[in-house]
């Protein structure tokens, strides 16, 4: 077993560790399971000598069928016990698993969001963990049962007769052998099937996220190939995986039908010099093959715990990805939500690339004052959400740094420096609830003032002729909405909160001119008095601007008002005029 799976084996321990008289009960009645039904084939023996070697009394072969037919029934039970516990063992195990991996998504980096697929990320919370589940609840059901029937089995065996007991005994190491060498060999088999899973599920997210995308340009038969080709290697190695796998149980199944015909050939010739009788035959006949069936079973389970392994490898690996450094952790962070009154922003020599091998940002210098509007503009991949990112501390910056109110955003809790601006994003972000739920997002604000913000960005006109106006319910995203409409009501959100500082990334990029005319005015109360940020490329829009930058390869190579710039006949008149002209 090499070190990625022992440690893969610790982790699931600690984690049923939690549940130690789950896991407890569980054994007891796996114990008190096997031991009621092994006891059975005694009694069927016994009722066998009673009828052969002895005038047959009935009373004493009623006792002995009464009690054989006692000890199924406590079997039975004791069976169901123990599936019962094994199954909230199980999905409680997964449960914490899911939560651990949930959880951590929300304290990774944005990095590792971004350079990771969406759907490689879904796949390892939710198909693996499956996987995971189905192979704990085998290895809960039949791993500890088999081990206690083969324990309990040798047990009544070398009680009845040691010599055929030790010949069983030194056989079985050869099906232990090839159940063993067939499950190593798999481990790799299902690794790769496993991440060509993850990639498969990358690739449908990714598809079905943007269907409207590829149906507009026709990608359909290339997605189809895609998917064609990963389809086929997902089956190839699934094929190898199982093919593999399956030769575990007809190998352990020839060993143990060896180990019968040794135990019955040995039986007889005992029964024939008198060592036995027929009943003890029987019933040694019986072990043998209650003795066999666990390592079938438990060759299968090994099979399954291989794939879930894997799986659960991944699982790991996720949970373990190195996470945003927790602010609560770090001493005299300062709270700068509570301090902020005049939102001064300033960026000294600031450098920053997603890359290290690609620089972007290098040596930014922007200082910004209270209550000023900052337009960012310039062409596409210059850097300008990127300067957002850098604001709201979605990234740090490589060197250089970034002061609000004169302190360094390194030295402020993330939720305090977010908490202190109010954003507008070109992607929208809807749940699943009513228009209510949506604009409010759980804060404590009444209806009137809610209507009244709604006025104020126009969004009430289509609200009110919605079915259920207000508590209308949207779907994921904000279902049928137009994306114009979605858009209002995120300008609704944040003008309910109104922050010291606002970002509006694109923020009217989807809403038609007529009503972007409208919604400017509400721009202009909301921004009054508030530092604000502008990113737009439609230049019309930030005529009023107080300060333009003007961004080009990662460097602001103009700034200054909007007559300044044009007057300047530099980068900044080039667009304009490439809009306007």
């Amino acid at each position: 077993m090499n070190k990625k799976r022992k440690t893969t084996i610790k982790r699931i321990m600690g984690y049923i560790k939690c549940y130690r008289i789950s896991a407890v009960l569980s054994v007891v009645f796996a114990v008190i399971n096997v031991a009621t039904g092994l006891y059975v084939p005694i009694l069927i023996g016994r009722a066998i000598d009673c009828i052969v070697y002895s005038e047959t009394d009935y009373g004493r072969l009623v006792y002995i069928l009464l009690n054989a037919g006692g000890s199924a029934l406590i079997s039975s039970i004791s069976l169901w016990c123990m599936n019962e516990v094994n199954n909230r063992l199980t999905y409680s195990i997964v449960r914490d698993m899911r939560n651990d991996a949930f959880k951590k998504l929300h304290v990774l980096p944005f990095g590792y969001l971004d350079s990771h697929p969406a759907g490689d990320i879904l796949s390892r919370v939710i198909a693996d963990v499956d996987q995971l589940a189905d192979g704990l609840l085998m290895g809960f059901t039949q791993l500890f049962t088999g081990v206690m029937t083969i324990i309990i089995t040798l047990c009544f065996m070398f009680s009845m007769s040691p010599f055929i007991t030790l010949i069983v005994v030194v056989l079985t190491p050869l099906s232990l052998f090839v159940a063993r060498y067939i499950s190593r060999s798999t481990y790799n088999l299902f690794h790769v099937q496993s991440g060509i899973r993850g990639e498969q599920t990358e690739l449908i997210d990714e598809m079905i996220g943007n269907e409207k995308i590829v149906k507009a340009f026709s990608y359909e038969d290339k997605a189809l190939e895609r998917f064609d080709d990963i389809n086929n290697r997902l089956k190839t190695a699934s094929l190898k995986a199982l093919f593999y796998s399956s030769l575990t149980n007809p190998g352990t199944r020839f060993v143990n039908s060896v180990v019968y015909a040794l135990v019955a050939l040995s039986g007889a010739i005992t029964v024939l010099t008198g060592g036995m009788t027929v009943g003890i035959l029987s019933s040694f006949l019986s072990y043998a093959n209650q003795y066999t069936k666990p390592f079938n079973e438990i060759s299968g389970v090994l099979t399954e715990l291989q794939n879930a392994l894997v799986c659960a490898g991944r699982v790991f690996e996720l949970i373990d990805e190195k996470e945003e450094v927790n602010d609560e952790e770090l001493p005299g962070l300062d709270d700068v939500s509570e301090r902020v009154t005049r939102g001064k922003v300033s960026c000294e020599k600031v450098d920053f690339s997603y890359s290290k091998d690609k620089r972007l940002i290098e040596n930014l210098n922007v200082d910004v004052s209270q209550g000023e509007h900052v337009a960012i503009v310039g062409p596409t991949g210059c850097g300008k959400t990127t300067m957002i990112n850098l604001l709201m501390r979605f990234y740090d910056v490589d060197s250089g740094c970034i002061r609000v109110d004169g302190a360094d955003i390194r030295g402020v809790k993330r939720h305090s420096l977010r908490s202190s601006y109010g954003m507008v994003l070109q992607e929208t972000w809807l749940r699943h609830g009513t228009i209510r739920d949506n604009i409010k997002m759980g804060r404590d604000i009444s209806d009137e003032e809610m209507i009244r913000a709604a006025k104020e960005v126009h969004s009430h006109s289509f609200i009110r002729r919605l079915k259920n106006g207000y508590d209308t319910v949207i779907g994921e995203d904000g279902g049928s909405l137009s994306q114009g409409q979605k858009q209002l009501l995120c300008i609704t959100r944040v003008m309910l909160s109104l922050p010291p500082m606002l970002i509006l990334d694109e923020a009217t990029s989807s809403i038609d001119t007529r009503t972007e005319l409208k919604i400017q005015d509400a721009f202009l109360k909301m921004m009054e008095g508030r530092t604000s940020f502008i990113v737009a490329h439609r230049l019309s829009t930030i005529k009023n601007a107080d300060l333009i930058l003007v961004m080009r390869a990662g460097n602001i190579i103009e700034q200054g008002s909007h007559e300044e710039l044009l007057n300047k006949k530099g980068f900044y008149h080039e667009l304009y005029n490439s809009q306007f002209g």
